[in-house]
């Protein structure tokens, strides 16, 4: 059987534990090429207008390699930790899909639990039989894949430069070069180290958490504004970009809360869709590295007492 992989949303993450899960089982796993213009031209012919950018791209995707397999792998990602869900948009992203591209091959779509090893294990079990019966055979594929997946890390921490900045987001936006516009490329290319959420530890996060009226429903809205707070207590960084998609309504609460915790720290929002031109950011970028520049250089020539 030839399984097919979307490269999209969270694929960058938990791409290890799906292509040696269905690996194991014995199936040839098709993965759809890096997000081009291609992949962004088919989203948007294919997906709602209303939709952001990550969920347009994954439908691109999705189309790119409906014809190559013989099963579809859509992620109905539900929780990633215990008492927070996904996006809603992931809720029901089989729906989307299935409703908006028409000759889709059949699909795996049970909802994935996985905020722990058993909870996974379920979808593990359903997902399997679809291509073998042996559930001897799934569970030595869902243990290896596992164990796979843990051994597996992602984030940027660059040290080269002197300036350095925390970038903050959703992992689709942080890791698809091609929508974010290979953002870290052009940071480096101007002198700012970059450093992502997985580098700070989850304690830290959550203890940003713990002053919040009310407990962040959303796993990423949690992150994100942890890991921004704490980048401006631990006085690491010299600004943020928190890079978002147009239209995200979780991103739309969580960068106002950041906005009223950390005062005049520098900071920078880029939002991105398909009408997103790349001239724009470049100035946007540079601008900010012109800032973050003249503010170094302005603190640095204080003079100290004693």
């Amino acid at each position: 059987m030839i399984v097919g992989i979307p490269k999209g949303l969270l694929y960058y993450k938990y791409n290890p534990f799906l292509f040696t899960f269905f690996t194991e089982l014995g199936a040839n796993v098709v993965v759809s090429e890096d997000t081009n213009k291609h992949i962004l031209d088919l989203g948007v012919k294919h997906c709602v207008d209303e939709a952001c950018l990550p969920i347009k791209i994954f439908h691109g995707h999705v189309a790119s390699i409906k014809n190559k397999c013989e099963l579809m792998v859509i992620p109905r990602v539900m929780q990633l930790e215990k008492n927070e869900y996904i996006c809603p948009k992931f809720c029901g992203l089989p729906e989307m899909v299935l409703n908006s591209i028409a000759g889709m091959p059949p699909a795996i779509t049970e909802p994935i639990y996985a905020f722990s090893k058993n909870s996974l294990y379920k979808w593990a079990k359903t997902a399997g039989k679809y291509v073998t019966s042996d559930i001897f055979k799934i569970r030595h594929a869902f243990k290896y894949a596992y164990e796979v997946q843990s051994k597996h890390r992602t984030g940027i921490n660059n040290n080269e430069h002197d300036i350095k900045i925390a970038l903050v987001g959703h992992p689709y936006n942080v890791y698809d070069n091609f929508s974010n516009m290979n953002l870290t490329a052009k940071l480096d290319k101007l002198g700012i180290s970059v450093e992502t959420m997985e580098f700070t530890n989850d304690f830290l996060i959550n203890m940003e958490i713990n002053n919040l009226y009310k407990r962040p429903f959303w796993t990423y809205a949690r992150e994100n504004y942890g890991f921004a707070l704490n980048a401006v207590k631990e006085k690491r960084f010299d600004g943020i970009i928190y890079i978002s998609s147009f239209n995200c309504g979780t991103d739309s609460i969580i960068i106002e809360l950041i906005k009223d915790k950390i005062g005049n720290f520098p900071l920078l929002i880029l939002k991105v869709d398909e009408h997103t031109g790349e001239a724009g950011i470049d100035t946007r970028i540079e601008a900010f590295s012109d800032m973050l520049e003249r503010r170094t250089q302005h603190e640095s020539n204080i003079p100290t007492n004693g």
